[in-house]
C-alpha cells in the first residue's frame, strides 16, 4: 500500500468511525464473545487485534483477561477503541494505529492474533494474514472472523433489496468480483490461504450471527456507517430517496418481527482458527 493509498484509506475509515462505533460495534460484540469460545484466551494471554475498528473483539478478549494490542489504520477508530476501553475501565489495551499489511512488532511476540471482519477487507488479504501468522507465536493460535455469501448476510439482504425498490436504475453492489468485505465468503479459499500461510491444525466453522434491528433507522445507520463502500453508495441520493428506502425497510423489518419489537437478521458467519 503507497502512503498516498494509507492516507485515503486512514480518511475514509475516519469519517465513518462515529457511526461504526455508534450502531456496528455493539452489535459486533456479541458475535465476536462467542468466537472467543474457539482459542486459548484467559488472564495473561497476548492477544494481538488486527484491523480492531472500535473494538469489538479488543474489549470481549480484555474481559477475559488477555494482554491486548489492538491496531487499526484509523487513527479515529483508535481513540474509539481507548475510549471504550476508558469506559469500562480495562487497563491491559494498547491501541495503536497501524497498517496491518506491515505490521510493526517482531516475530513470535503473541499467543494469539485475530481479525474480525478487519484482514478481510484488505487489498492484500493474503499479505495480511501473513504477517498475523509472523507475529504469532510457535504453538500460537490465529482467527479469523469473516463474512459468508453476501446473499446469507440479511443486515445487506434487506438493505439492498429496499434500494432497488426506491432507487430506480440501482442496480446493487457489483458481485465479480465480490466487494472486499465479502472475499473470504468461500470457506475452502479461506482455508486454502490459510494453509498458505504455514497455519495448521485448520478449523473453520460457519455460523449464525443474528442481530436485532430495532427500526429502519436503526439498520440505515448501522449500514451506512459500516464500511466506506456503503458511505460511498448512499452519497448522491436525495432525502426523498432516503425516506423512501426507509419506509421500504420499515415495511420488510414489521414483517420479519411481526409487527413489534426488533426484527431478527441472520447472518452466516465463518470462524476460521489455524495453529502456528
Amino acid at each position: 500500500m503507497t502512503a498516498e493509498d494509507l492516507r485515503e484509506t486512514q480518511v475514509a475509515w475516519d469519517e465513518v468511525a462515529a457511526g461504526f462505533d455508534e450502531y456496528a460495534t455493539p452489535l459486533t460484540i456479541s458475535f465476536a464473545e462467542m468466537a472467543l469460545d474457539r482459542v486459548d484466551v484467559g488472564s495473561g494471554t497476548r492477544f494481538l487485534d488486527v484491523a480492531a475498528g472500535s473494538g469489538a473483539l479488543s474489549i470481549p478478549a480484555a474481559r477475559l483477561g488477555a494482554e491486548v494490542v489492538a491496531t487499526d489504520i484509523s487513527p479515529a477508530m483508535v481513540e474509539l477503541l481507548t475510549a471504550r476501553a476508558r469506559d469500562e475501565e480495562l487497563t491491559d489495551i494498547e491501541a495503536r494505529v497501524m497498517d496491518g499489511h506491515a505490521l510493526e512488532f517482531e516475530d513470535d511476540t503473541f499467543d494469539v492474533a485475530a481479525s474480525q471482519n478487519g484482514v478481510s477487507l484488505f487489498p492484500d488479504m493474503q499479505r495480511g494474514v501473513r504477517e498475523m501468522v509472523r507475529v504469532t507465536k510457535p504453538g500460537g493460535q490465529v482467527l479469523i472472523l469473516a463474512f459468508g455469501p453476501p446473499t446469507e448476510a440479511e443486515f445487506l439482504t434487506f438493505f439492498m433489496g429496499a434500494m432497488q425498490a426506491a432507487i430506480p436504475g440501482f442496480d446493487g453492489l457489483p458481485m465479480d468480483p465480490p466487494p472486499l468485505p465479502f472475499q473470504a465468503a468461500d470457506a475452502e479459499k479461506l482455508r486454502a490461504q490459510l494453509a498458505d500461510a504455514r497455519l495448521n491444525d485448520i478449523r473453520i466453522d460457519t455460523e449464525t450471527w443474528d442481530m436485532e434491528i430495532q427500526s429502519a433507522e436503526h439498520l440505515w445507520d448501522m449500514v451506512v456507517n459500516s464500511n466506506p463502500i456503503a458511505a460511498t453508495l448512499v452519497a448522491d441520493l436525495t432525502e426523498e430517496q432516503i425516506a423512501e428506502v426507509q419506509r421500504i425497510l420499515d415495511t420488510k423489518l414489521r414483517d420479519r418481527s411481526g409487527g413489534s419489537g426488533p426484527a431478527v437478521l441472520t447472518n452466516r458467519m465463518h470462524i476460521a482458527v489455524g495453529t502456528k
